[in-house]
């Protein structure tokens, strides 16, 4: 396992995190026996970052967590939660504002309830579940967060930004407000790369990417009758709905024939993509089982990402909102 220092924390983190939604069973049902030893191999491979949020599964994710990080016996594991907003800003609303949706008692609450959840005295980073850019001019946010800092009850604060609008972060990370940002990035969201991620270096900001596979799409096993096997009412049966399905199928083979001549499979390309990022401190994709697990971290070995193949990729860069 390759290891990145996480922005000006100092810490050493694993490129490759956990992404632990899928534990609280949004995506299905979840066995949490099987999520603990999954989690616990994935620590012994040599993960040592954990990405959850009290929305995954109400809070069930972080129990998940929790209960793992308590039987655990080796060495340091990073966890990394968030807390929604108390209303989603609209995802047509180009200038939400972030005024009213994180009041200090709200705030407070919800990390009291992940340091019970998870079990810890300190939660390692705490992040906004949603993000706009009037919020580097409205700062009340910050000060409870950085009071809670001063009491011990976090450690460092992060961001996490709406599905689609990676842009959202450039005045967070240019002005060093936060100490990360969390953002989708893959082979379909690009943008990241572009304005996000150069804004962000100078004040030694941690990335971390979210959804590399694209909640499933990019892991490339897809046929025309998949979706009929997602569970209804599970995560990828509501995002992949409708026309969404076909549309992505279809520009999904499209990346599997270009991406052919430099790898197996669309999976591996996928992650290396997402690696090859400089300025990224992780990534992290759901696992489920211990092959995930190994499927996963078999790309953390430092090989360079063709950069012929990344400058054809561009023009599959593909802007959209399925999350909604």
């Amino acid at each position: 396992m390759k290891y990145r220092t996480f922005g000006r924390t100092g810490w050493k983190i694993s490129e490759i995190g956990f992404g632990a939604w899928q534990i609280g069973g949004d995506w299905g049902k979840v066995d949490d026996d099987a999520s603990i030893d999954t989690l616990h191999y994935a620590f012994g491979k040599g993960i040592n970052f954990v990405d959850t949020a009290e929305l995954y599964g109400n809070g069930h994710s972080e129990e998940v967590v929790g209960r793992a990080l308590k039987a655990w016996r080796g060495d340091k594991i990073y966890v990394a939660t968030k807390v929604r907003p108390i209303q989603w800003p609209n995802p047509d609303d180009d200038a939400p504002q972030m005024r009213g949706r994180f009041p200090v008692w709200y705030i407070r609450d919800n990390v009291e309830k992940s340091l019970k959840r998870l079990g810890v005295e300190r939660i390692d980073l705490f992040q906004l579940h949603s993000f706009t850019p009037d919020a580097v001019l409205n700062l009340d946010w910050l000060e409870t967060l950085s009071a809670l800092r001063r009491e011990g009850k976090i450690d460092h604060i992060g961001i996490s930004l709406r599905d689609f609008r990676p842009d959202e972060g450039i005045d967070a990370a240019r002005f060093g407000l936060i100490d990360s940002v969390q953002v989708v990035f893959n082979m379909f969201e690009q943008r990241p790369a572009q304005r996000l991620f150069p804004a962000g270096e100078k004040t030694g900001t941690a990335f971390i990417a979210r959804v590399p596979l694209d909640s499933g799409s990019l892991v490339g096993h897809w046929t025309r009758d998949s979706y009929a096997g997602f569970e209804p009412g599970s995560q990828p049966h509501q995002m992949f709905r409708g026309e969404r399905f076909a549309k992505t199928l279809k520009r999904v083979e499209a990346l599997k024939a270009l991406c052919k001549p430099h790898y197996d499979t669309l999976a591996e390309a996928a992650m290396r993509y997402v690696l090859s990022a400089p300025q990224l401190s992780t990534l992290i994709p759901g696992m489920k089982n211990r092959a995930e697990v190994d499927m996963n971290i078999v790309y953390s070995d430092g090989d360079v990402f063709p950069e012929s193949l990344k400058a054809a990729l561009a023009g599959h860069s593909w802007i959209r909102n399925y999350y909604q």
